[in-house]
């Protein structure tokens, strides 16, 4: 009885209920044009159809369905998430019960118009005929208590109502318990198809999925660009700091401090660069470090002790900008790979810009400990997905008894 109950405690029902009252309005006021004295049953059907030509016409209007979907988010839908009107949201969550699954975007095709003259129309007819159930269920709950003065030919009412006994108060309860359960089912019979009609276009659904995607992918590309500036100059600190506790030299630890203090700093400028992109403040993409200072990622290598033989062929300067940012981050890692698992070995870095495509070769000597045979932790992987984004390719491990990084990245 009380899970029966429940939905009269909650202030959906009513706002539902208001909501089909105010819709049915249209039909009362075409009534009242019309004229309802002594209207029959064939007047009465013209009445209730008059305004559905009028609600097709209004649906042309693309704002309409943005109107009618933020009432339908309000008043169908009550809750936090009805207030949230952003731009670029189609409501698509309804589903799982975390959003109302409205849309609030202006009608873009005429489909859209189409479904929501549709949801005008079932909104109006549902909300007339939920009206005039309202009116004479509550007419006639009064009459039942005698509290109308009216002769029973005059109420108004269509149930006739029962002759004057003090018992008619005991019937008192089933109107109103008939009115309780038809505002419920109209209201969520109204909710439905809200989520039907003015429900989110495959347009928009895959829109929102798009821009969905794309934070996701933004979310990946920082978590990256941390790992790889934050981790190279931990590492590149925890080397320096080891080298200079076991040299106990006071000209090779005063060379060590001044290393980690530069690589400190140009890791709290990636740091900051970062949460600016995470307070919506980001800088242009351009700002960010490219392969054009890749000299510094080499210094920085061999400031811990290990021997960097490089090369750089080609027209390095003239990468396009995807290419560079993501081959500096590329090479960042893969030289922080080296200095935390061999340390301060020698290290051939090959970087090529031939045939189309930018070449980055990286090879140390294994450690002396048991060389890794598995593909490499959350760095490496890094590696190898930026290469894909890319459309190019990637390989880590180990090759003729050193550790190969090898990235090819086609430059279009």
């Amino acid at each position: 009885m009380i899970r029966l109950l429940r939905p009269l405690t909650r202030a959906v029902t009513y706002t539902r209920w208001l909501h089909l009252l105010v819709g049915g309005l249209v039909v009362l006021a075409a009534a009242s044009v019309h004229g309802i004295e002594d209207a029959t049953a064939r007047d009465w059907v013209v009445i209730t159809l008059l305004p559905v030509p009028l609600m097709a016409a209004v649906a042309l209007v693309p704002a309409m369905r943005r109107a009618e979907g933020l009432q339908a988010r309000l008043m169908l839908f009550p809750g936090a998430h009805a207030r949230e009107a952003r731009s670029g949201d189609p409501g698509a969550d309804g589903a799982d019960g975390e959003g109302p699954g409205v849309s609030v975007a202006p009608s873009a095709s005429w489909r859209d118009r189409g479904r929501t003259a549709v949801w005008l129309v079932v909104r109006l007819e549902l909300g007339w005929g939920l009206g005039v159930a309202s009116v004479q269920l509550i007419g006639y709950a009064l009459a039942l208590l005698g509290t109308t003065s009216d002769a029973p030919d005059d109420d108004g009412l269509f149930l006739p109502r029962p002759a004057s006994a003090a018992w008619n108060a005991l019937l008192l309860p089933l109107p109103l318990l008939v009115l309780s359960v038809l505002v419920v089912v109209a209201g969520r019979l109204a909710a439905a198809a809200a989520r039907g009609l003015l429900g989110p276009s495959p347009t928009e659904r895959l829109a929102a999925l798009e821009e969905r995607t794309e934070q996701l992918l933004e979310r990946n590309r920082i978590a990256r660009e941390l790992h790889d500036s934050i981790g190279h100059a931990l590492t590149v600190a925890v080397v320096q700091a080891g080298a200079a506790r076991a040299a106990a030299d006071a000209d090779f630890t005063d060379r060590a401090l001044e290393a980690i203090e530069e690589t400190g700093r140009d890791a709290l400028e990636d740091l900051e660069r970062v949460l600016r992109v995470l307070r919506e403040d980001a800088e242009p993409a351009h700002q960010r470090p490219t392969l054009a200072a890749a000299d510094r990622l080499l210094e920085s290598a061999r400031t811990v002790g290990a021997e960097v033989d490089a090369e750089v062929s080609g027209p390095v300067d003239e990468l396009p900008g995807p290419v560079s940012r993501e081959g500096y981050r590329m090479l960042q890692e893969a030289l922080t790979n080296v200095l935390r698992h061999a340390g301060p070995v020698p290290v051939r870095v090959r970087v090529a810009v031939s045939g189309g495509a930018l070449t980055l070769d990286v090879r140390n000597a294994l450690p002396r400990q048991a060389a890794p045979t598995g593909r490499g932790g959350s760095g490496l992987r890094g590696i190898r997905e930026r290469a894909v984004l890319l459309g190019g390719r990637a390989s880590t491990g180990p090759e003729d008894g050193e550790w190969r990084v090898h990235a090819e990245l086609p430059l279009r």
